[in-house]
């Protein structure tokens, strides 16, 4: 996200919204390095309670328990009201998907 995106991108007019929380050991708050995507148009948060996971889990993947390491697509026509909406593409392991990732957005910054 950082090299091949944000980096390769940095006129582009998108805004990334990273949320952080604990899911394996090792994750703790306290080793949290926060600005881990130093880039002015990201926006990064700890989310102790894992509320954010859960609720995209419910909304948006349609079952219960915890998404996480994922990203959530939405272009500019996107809106929040009960649920984002429309989503135009999403995967995990973030890292794995990266490249679809890419695909998918480039179009999007064109």
């Amino acid at each position: 996200m950082q090299e091949e995106i944000l980096a390769n991108n940095p006129s582009a007019d998108l805004r990334v919204y990273a949320v952080w929380f604990s899911m394996l050991p090792g994750d703790a708050r306290s080793a949290w390095e926060d600005g881990v995507l130093a880039d002015p148009r990201v926006v990064e948060f700890w989310d102790e309670e894992r509320i954010v996971g859960e609720w995209f889990a419910g909304q948006v993947e349609g079952y219960h328990g915890i998404v996480w390491d994922a990203y959530y697509l939405y272009g500019p026509e996107a809106r929040w009201d009960s649920a984002p909406s429309p989503l135009i593409g999403s995967g995990v392991p973030v890292y794995h998907v990266r490249e679809a990732l890419e695909a998918q957005i480039l179009p999007l910054l064109r």
